[in-house]
Order: C-alpha cells, then sequence, then structure tokens
C-alpha cells in the first residue's frame, strides 16, 4: 500500500487522536462503550424512576390538599424532597454503576 492509497484524514479526526494520545499518557481512560442491553437497562431504570417520582408526587398533592396545618404541611414538605432525592439518587448511583461496567447492585 502506498502512501497514495491512505485517505487523508479530518481537521477533527486528527484532533480527536491528539487527545486521545495526551488522555493515555495523563492516565485517563477512555469512555467505556455501552452494550444495547446496558443502554436498554437505563432507558428502563430511567423510566422506572420517572413513575415512582409520578406516584409521590400524587400522593403528595393528595395528602396536601387534605391538609391545612403548616406543621404537618412542612413535615410533608420534607418528606416529599427527601423522597425525591432518595430515587434520584438511587437511579443515578444504578445508572452509574452500570456505565463504569459493574453490577447495580454493587
Amino acid at each position: 500500500m502506498s502512501d497514495d492509497d491512505i485517505p487523508l484524514k479530518s481537521a477533527v479526526e486528527l484532533a480527536m487522536e491528539r487527545l486521545q494520545a495526551s488522555d493515555r499518557e495523563a492516565g485517563v481512560d477512555a469512555p467505556r462503550v455501552l452494550t444495547d442491553a446496558e443502554k436498554a437497562r437505563i432507558a428502563e431504570l430511567r423510566s422506572e424512576s420517572r413513575a415512582r417520582m409520578a406516584q409521590i408526587e400524587i400522593l403528595y398533592r393528595d395528602r396536601r390538599s387534605a391538609d391545612d396545618d403548616p406543621v404537618k404541611l412542612a413535615e410533608l414538605d420534607e418528606h416529599y424532597e427527601v423522597d425525591r432525592r432518595r430515587i434520584e439518587s438511587d437511579v443515578e448511583g444504578k445508572i452509574a454503576r452500570i456505565k463504569e461496567g459493574r453490577p447495580e447492585d454493587d
């Protein structure tokens, strides 16, 4: 194969090669390519998370409309926010483990 047979690289391809080389030198790992099964599981986790969020939102609104005691409403608001953060944290942790190639239950 002669030099004339080798296709020229675009500026973007050359820049990407330089960035990848500098990452290797710095010890930065290349991002892992997700399998179709991992992508599907991540989509499923996000869907489940949205469903759980919708469920607590409905319960929260029902309970909030049924009470007018400011102390109870403040407690309800606090519990609602804790539940939301817990769901978000749980799903993001599972997704991060999948992206790292580790089992979800790790």
